[in-house]
């Protein structure tokens, strides 16, 4: 094991409520009717993944650009006035893989103004040697492609890499880059189906560094 890669939403930052509460919002400005069901089926893709379908289903005028504008305006607002704090246990595992020398990568889903800010608010940027957006690559998580993406900048091997995913979409893009994953069962992200991930956590208490060589050693022998 030579990195470890997080997902950001739903396991740095517990944003679920967050997006979902800004996202009413804008669905009732622009009329929309979308029931939570539908709306969960989204959890873990990128903005322009969800507002293409939902342009196409809803035979909205505005371009897509200009609906992911609004989305990540209205995001950023909410952060900017947000109290939000760090998942309980994640700012000491990271200063725990820091000073063991596992590098450490953020693959994210939300656009890169949206992650930066989270970083700087949580001031944990510093932790975080490769940070990768869904939003600049042409095929979203469960692709694998933002996390092969990642373990590039980082300069590792995909199976050198456990990946921290809270979404089932998120499961699936680790299983498919070839990297181990651990499902993180984030009640705020809905009922993710996690089964595909190598161990299923509950809060990230347990996880230290000689859990994850264990883990890590156990999955590959």
């Amino acid at each position: 094991m030579k990195a470890v890669i997080f997902d950001m939403d739903g396991v740095i930052i517990d944003s679920e409520p967050m997006h979902l509460r800004v996202n009413k919002k804008i669905f009732k400005r622009l009329g929309l009717k979308i029931s939570l069901k539908e709306y969960r089926n989204f959890i873990g893709s990128t903005n322009t993944e969800m507002w293409t379908t939902f342009k196409k289903e809803y035979e909205l005028h505005q371009t897509i650009p200009e609906l992911v504008k609004i989305q990540v305006s209205d995001t950023l607002k909410d952060l900017k006035k947000s109290k939000e704090k760090p998942i309980s246990g994640i700012v000491s595992l990271l200063r725990e893989l820091k000073k063991n020398n596992i590098r450490i990568g953020l693959a994210s889903s939300s656009p890169l103004e949206n992650i930066n800010l989270v970083l700087k608010i949580f001031k944990i940027k510093k932790y975080f040697s490769a940070i990768v957006s869904g939003e600049d690559l042409k095929r979203s998580k469960p692709a694998p492609d933002i996390f092969l993406k990642a373990a590039k900048k980082l300069k590792v091997k995909p199976e050198e890499c456990i990946v921290i995913e809270d979404s089932e979409k998120g499961v699936q893009a680790a299983k498919s880059a070839g990297m181990k994953c651990i499902g993180y069962k984030n009640k705020n992200s809905g009922n993710q189906n996690l089964s595909k991930a190598d161990l299923i956590i509950k809060n990230f208490s347990k996880l230290d560094i000689d859990y994850f060589r264990g883990l890590f050693f156990n999955l590959t022998n």
